[in-house]
């Protein structure tokens, strides 16, 4: 009879509870620390990146990581419009290089 009160008194532990939610919280803790650590902008990294939001649009932003300087580049939301004139084409080879002909 005692044996089963003691089983009893185990299951209704209200620090199991607590336990256990420390458990998700180191997990969820784990999580967030792969995601900073994956993301390209990082601050810890040393990689050069350069990161488009919303290609094409009129609300675009260009990041541009070099090292340990970051610029930030938004668009001015006239796209197409302004006083400029064709100078030229460019042609991307196959091995991704540029190559710029004025005309």
């Amino acid at each position: 009879m005692s044996l089963r009160l003691l089983e009893e008194a185990e299951a209704d532990d209200p620090i199991l509870s607590v336990v256990n939610l420390i458990d998700v919280f180191l997990v969820i803790i784990a999580a967030l620390l792969l995601a900073v650590a994956n993301n390209p902008v990082n601050a810890f990294s040393q990689d050069d990146y350069t990161l488009i939001k919303n290609p094409g649009e009129a609300n675009m932003e260009v990041l541009i990581k070099q090292g340990e300087t970051l610029q930030h580049y938004k668009a001015s939301g006239e796209i197409g419009q302004g006083e400029g004139a064709k100078a030229g084409v460019a042609y991307r080879l196959k091995d991704g290089s540029m190559i710029y002909v004025p005309e």
